[in-house]
């Protein structure tokens, strides 16, 4: 049996070049101190060589780790994965930014951090400490945490604000949250509903908020009524149904309901069938998320799909951006669409 063939490494690199192991790094991470006949010649070793630059190669110049640590809740992340409800927040925030970074040379790496927990800068600073990384992507709620954001402001590091769009430092960043509610009541005014009810989520994200203000943006300008047709959640089952209950229960009902997340807007529909309301003969519904399961429900659910892939993206390469002291101005807006599907159709008469 014929041996196994020895990894090439930056030490091979350096020895068949003749240099030291920084140049061969400088090399690898373009530094302009390179002079170009030096440059070549090292380039020279790592195409005869076949050799690969791993992250420890690109870090040892010092000036860059090129990794991106994006940060997301511990509670929630960790209920949703042992629920096992088919939420796919995790998977498209990776599924943006990892395949960004690797365009760029850079990993991602995630971290699980309790923004309620009182040792929340001991947590984040032990993470920043061991990985260094180049920029930090921070969701919600995580983003709208001052100390969170601070901490990161005062070690200098650059970080995207996604779901927050306070002043302060950091990326601000939204996923058009309140153009997305919009063209969902407008889509169901489209289908002659008046009486369009919103479950929202809870106060401590900001995009609760800017959701509402989309719903009532449309419905102000129908001139049509929003008092009493809000409740709120915490982009939780039970919480749907309870809301959706107290919706529902109206002298008046509404003909209608978007709600925040898939998981309320699977209760507002249980409901409905406990009430003996057809969807959406006479109630429609319609979901942000967009997560997987949406396609499989009875009917199958129209939703907001949510750019998280595409603004887990666009935070990388703002965030790459800023290594280079490149930062937007205004906030940075990826606005979502809403997918059509089963879940809607005409008011009743």
């Amino acid at each position: 049996m014929g041996r196994r063939r020895q990894a090439v490494t930056i030490k091979h690199v350096a020895a068949d070049a003749g240099v030291s192991l920084q140049t061969v790094s400088r090399v690898i991470n373009n530094e302009p101190n390179v002079r170009p006949a030096m440059k070549e010649r090292v380039q020279s070793s790592i195409d005869k060589l076949g050799y690969v630059p791993s992250i420890a190669a690109q870090r040892m110049s010092g000036s860059r780790s090129y990794l991106i640590l994006a940060i997301n809740d511990r509670d929630l992340t960790i209920a949703d994965w042992r629920a096992r409800e088919g939420r796919d927040w995790v998977d498209q925030m990776l599924l943006g930014g990892m395949l960004t970074c690797a365009e760029h040379g850079y990993r991602m790496l995630i971290e699980l951090v309790d923004t309620h927990n009182d040792h929340v800068e001991r947590e984040l600073g032990a993470a920043i400490a061991a990985l260094q990384p180049d920029g930090v992507i921070l969701t919600p709620p995580h983003s709208g945490n001052p100390l969170i954001t601070g901490l990161l402001a005062e070690r200098g590091i650059p970080f995207a604000r996604i779901g927050s769009t306070d002043p302060g430092p950091g990326i601000p960043m939204t996923m058009g949250d309140t153009h997305n509610a919009r063209i969902a009541t407008e889509h169901l005014l489209d289908l002659g509903h008046e009486r369009i009810g919103f479950i929202a989520g809870p106060s401590e994200f900001s995009l609760s908020d800017w959701r509402i203000a989309g719903w009532k943006e449309a419905m102000f300008a129908a001139k049509l009524p929003t008092k009493g047709l809000c409740e709120r959640g915490d982009f939780g089952f039970d919480s749907g149904l309870e809301a959706a209950r107290k919706l529902l229960s109206l002298p008046e009902r509404p003909t209608a309901i978007i709600a925040s997340s898939d998981q309320m807007t699977f209760a507002a529909m249980q409901v409905a069938r406990e009430m003996d309301l057809r969807i959406p003969e006479d109630l429609s519904v319609i979901s942000f998320d967009n997560s997987p399961i949406v396609r499989f429900t009875q009917p199958p659910l129209t939703a907001v799909d949510q750019p998280i892939a595409a603004t887990a993206s666009r935070a990388v390469e703002l965030l790459i951006d800023a290594k280079k002291g490149q930062l937007p101005t205004e906030p940075v807006r990826v606005k979502g669409e809403l997918v059509v599907r089963g879940s809607t159709g005409p008011a009743p008469a």
